[in-house]
């Protein structure tokens, strides 16, 4: 009885520790400087891809074997588009598309929009064009679409997840 009433406490103590970390309906749970922080880490993140500059880039990536880039993938077997997961498939990748030829990015920072999910997450989304020859790709510019999750470690806001996503051609008018 008596491990039956601690297990449940310990429960409700969690879940309400939980409850406390998260923002009430409608409210940002990270305040303007913070969000311009994540900002200018994305202005940086760009600069740097665009020098392939693979060592501070690397840096800029939660150490984690949970980090994600989807992205472009060279390999049949693993679909069009694939996840790589952990900074050593991540520094490979950024690596095989930076080496490839000419990558440049071109956000569209007036459409750059950077949100706060909690105290310590925060995404990032922006439209962009890429031109890149990875892959197949024949170096021309496409519009893409760029989905990031920011982690806060310690004082810095690290990229846990950057989802690359292509944006289809609009489909033929009928006529």
């Amino acid at each position: 009885m008596y491990k039956t009433f601690l297990a449940t406490l310990t429960a409700a103590a969690l879940s309400a520790g939980a409850v406390a970390a998260a923002p009430a309906a409608g409210e940002e749970p990270r305040d303007a400087a913070s969000l311009n922080a994540i900002r200018s880490q994305f202005g940086r993140l760009m600069t740097l891809a665009n020098k392939h500059d693979f060592e501070p880039l690397h840096g800029m990536f939660w150490q984690s074997p949970s980090a994600l880039l989807v992205a472009k993938s060279a390999i049949p077997s693993e679909g069009n588009w694939a996840a790589f997961w952990g900074n050593e498939a991540v520094d490979r990748k950024l690596h095989d598309i930076g080496s490839s030829g000419p990558v440049v990015l071109e956000p569209d920072y007036a459409k750059l929009k950077v949100v706060g999910l909690t105290r310590d997450i925060a995404e990032s989304y922006v439209p962009m064009n890429i031109t890149v020859s990875y892959a197949g790709q024949d170096g021309t510019a496409r519009p893409f679409l760029m989905i990031i999750n920011w982690l806060r470690v310690g004082e810095d806001w690290k990229v846990a997840s950057e989802i690359i996503l292509p944006v289809p051609p609009a489909p033929a008018a009928k006529g």
